[in-house]
């Protein structure tokens, strides 16, 4: 039996291991993205000065790890094999999800997910013994230690509202000052500036993050024996003041003296701070189960009883981490940090919806989006009329971007926001999170950047009444991401850790299944990874040239046109045989393809805007060949339309004449959109004259069909009006069709001539 609970230990360290990796590739975001966004410095340089803030955060977490031995469940009411049920589900659980939401790109909680899995696993376990026990179900209550979950749970929830009001309300009294002007402030302010910032990341970080960890208690003989934590309480007020005196000065100096951007300062000394604060606070959610299991186990060992008789009450005392395993798993963060795709993914999420330019919105507009954006558009606008108009003349004139900031839209590597932005995210952050710390809180590093970075976007103006729906909808998913979490963690936890206690069989089952799903994930992410990064390089290189743009257009025309072909037969077919069922799936086609051919356009835009060195002629005939595609698949998704909304209100088939017509069409299209595939397949463009002509004749006969029937029928019913739309809709995409050709046509005679 020892040697099971050996491999429960040995299986528990290997997952601590993977738990870190993918931790830490989620969670890179929240003390990465600031300086990165501001572009204050190299990326090299910020990856450098965080790396260091790990390696010294880790050392400080030790007294976090009583949260997952004792912060959630009182685990004296707990056996020995029980525990580690527990720990192992925990474990596989929390896995599972970071690696699933890594894939997605989308920062969640590590916090959020240890908490819940550990409340839901134990939640199972004593569920379980009840059961067994016949004992009521009134008596759970008792195994979970209800007070300190509760503050756990509520604080992570209220650090939501928190970090996004204070970063929105510092923000604006930031910009206010500063202005984004700020370059050109008087040295007294910006050294004012620089000494309250890194006073506030100092102070919060540096020395009250220390009441968190084991380096509180030590003492010194010069002050009569006082503990650092008395030290520093007893004389808060004294050591902000002078800090603050100390800071401003040296800031001004480095101002004066040496020219020093004290903006970039404050966002390195920032990025190690939240840096510091992040393990400090999160190295628990990696390794705090673990640890709690090696140290179940040596009481185990030394106790000689059997598994399922020792209570667990040697949980609930102060047991120190020692220092080697937290370098240990310092050094790890640190490796992940540099090596991870997925931290760079995740990154990228976080930064777009903080963007202070127009960029390639990530998320689709929902309803509450919409009417949370227009509440608040009302709101302001009732605050507007009643603020003197000399005032909102002045705030006007400090929240316009400078000119610097115009420009840099057309910039390749233009920054997100500037550094005002960047150093207000990471004080608010800092201070925020190690106050938590301090007190012993897993408050979500996660919600705490990521909302105050939302907060500061807002207040900053960054998003515009064109981008403001997409941002907040981002926003929204992202939050609805972590209650998923929440539910999942306890959800999926709970049954891990049943299916454990009812059969040990499961437990090296779960185990491989855990180890399987991470390796298959990591292949096919880095396959796919590759693989974008090689379409982009292309890409890159064929938009700047008119052959690079002819070679990637065509393969846009094969693939349009080949699902063009499949929706029309599909849209002939459902009317015809009036199938409701066959309309409604290639109703969501058609909205596919429209969507699939409308990025391609948001794509070359975006490219357009932020590189100088595109051809013009290639970027030209580019958007022309788009714009033919994005009137085709709007047309078809009108046909779509109007024959699914016919066929749902009246499901009486069409007449016999008009379904021959139409089977008709569909047979023309067919034949019309195969020859154009051919051509761009086999590179044959000396067709086009033939298939132009072709395309002519059927526009012919379309009109002439159009004149017929609406001399032939008078009666103006449903169908008629339909039938005639159907036609007319389709000469509008012959037309496109045509004029795709003739500027294909054109071009490539224009460069075979040169």
């Amino acid at each position: 039996m020892e040697n099971l609970y050996l491999f429960f230990v040995l299986a528990l360290g290997f997952l601590a291991i993977a738990d870190l990796i993918v931790g830490v590739s989620n969670d890179a975001v929240n003390f990465l993205s600031s300086a990165i966004g501001s572009k204050a410095v190299s990326f090299k340089k910020i990856m450098i000065i965080a790396s260091f803030g790990i390696a010294l955060g880790a050392i400080f977490s030790s007294g976090m790890m009583e949260v997952a031995r004792k912060g959630i469940f009182n685990p004296e009411l707990y056996y020995f094999d029980e525990i580690m049920i527990i720990f192992l589900a925990v474990m596989i659980t929390d896995i599972l999800l970071l690696d699933f939401f890594n894939t997605l790109g989308l920062p969640t909680s590590t916090t959020v997910s240890i908490v819940f899995e550990l409340l839901g696993a134990a939640v199972s376990i004593a569920a379980y013994k009840i059961w067994e026990n016949s004992q009521s179900i009134n008596e759970l209550i008792t195994y979970i230690n209800y007070s300190k979950a509760t503050q756990i749970i509520l604080g992570i929830i209220l650090s939501v509202f928190i970090a996004f009001t204070i970063g929105a309300i510092v923000q604006w009294v930031s910009r206010l000052i500063l202005s984004f002007d700020f370059k050109r402030k008087s040295n007294i302010v910006s050294s004012i500036f620089g000494g309250i910032a890194i006073t506030s990341i100092t102070y919060f970080i540096l020395i009250k993050g220390i009441k968190g960890t084991s380096y509180s208690e030590i003492t010194f003989d010069y002050f009569q024996g006082e503990t650092i934590n008395n030290l520093i309480e007893r004389n808060a007020s004294q050591i902000i003041i002078y800090l603050t005196l100390i800071w401003s000065l040296m800031s001004f100096f480095l101002i004066e003296v040496y020219r020093t951007n004290i903006y970039k300062i404050i966002i390195l000394v920032g990025t190690f701070a939240l840096a510091l604060a992040f393990a400090g606070n999160d190295l628990v959610n990696f390794i705090g189960v673990p640890i709690a299991a090696w140290q179940s186990y040596e009481a185990w060992t030394i106790s000689g009883v059997p598994a399922d008789q020792l209570s667990m009450g040697i949980l609930s005392s102060k047991v120190e981490t020692p220092n080697l395993i937290l370098f240990f798993a310092g050094a790890i963060m640190v490796i992940t940090l540099w090596f991870s795709s997925r931290a760079k993914n995740v990154l990228k999420t976080s930064i777009d919806l903080s963007d202070q330019s127009e960029i390639k919105e990530k998320f689709k507009a929902n309803i509450l989006a919409k009417y949370l954006v227009k509440f608040f558009v009302k709101l302001n606008s009732g605050i507007q009329k009643i603020v003197p108009a000399k005032i909102k003349e002045i705030i006007e004139n400090r929240f316009a971007p400078s000119n610097q900031l115009l420009l840099s839209n057309t910039i390749i590597e233009k920054p997100a926001f500037d550094m005002v932005r960047a150093s207000v995210n990471l004080i608010v952050a800092s201070i925020l999170i190690s106050i938590a710390t301090s007190y012993k809180l897993p408050l979500s590093t996660t919600y705490v950047t990521f909302m105050v970075a939302m907060g500061t976007s807002l207040s900053d103006r960054a998003w515009g009444s064109e981008s403001a729906i997409f941002r907040v909808s981002g926003v929204l998913n992202v939050i609805g991401g972590w209650f998923i979490t929440a539910i999942v963690a306890f959800s999926a936890a709970a049954l891990v850790a049943l299916l454990m206690e009812t059969s040990l069989f499961f437990m090296p089952i779960l185990f491989l299944f855990t180890c399987i799903l991470l390796y298959r994930n990591y292949l096919r992410y880095n396959k796919e990874a590759k693989k974008l990064k090689l379409e982009n390089e292309i890409l890159e290189i064929e938009k700047n040239t008119l052959d690079g743009v002819i070679k990637e257009s065509s393969k846009n025309i094969e693939n349009v046109l080949n699902r063009s072909i499949k929706i029309f037969t599909f849209t002939t077919e459902g009317i015809s045989k009036s199938d409701i069922k066959l309309l409604k799936k290639n109703s969501r086609q058609i909205t596919k393809l429209s969507d699939e051919v409308d990025e391609l356009q948001e794509n070359i835009f975006n490219y357009l805007k932020s590189n100088k060195k595109a051809n013009k002629k290639a970027t030209e005939f580019y958007l022309i060949i788009l714009d033919k595609l994005t009137q085709i698949t709007k047309r078809l998704r009108k046909i779509s339309k109007i024959t699914l909304k016919h066929v749902d209100e009246d499901r009486r088939k069409l007449p016999l004449s008009n379904i021959k017509v139409l089977l008709g069409l569909d047979l023309n299209f067919k034949r019309l959109f195969e020859s154009v595939i051919n051509i761009f397949i086999n590179k044959d463009f000396k067709k086009i004259e033939d298939v132009l002509l072709d395309i002519i004749q059927a526009m012919d006969e379309i009109e002439n069909q159009i004149k017929r029937y609406k001399e032939e029928n008078q009666d103006n019913k449903r169908y008629d009006k339909l039938h005639l739309e159907i036609l007319s809709l389709c000469s509008e995409i012959l037309t496109a069709l045509k004029e795709l050709l003739e500027n294909y046509y054109s071009i490539k005679s224009e460069t075979e001539l040169k």
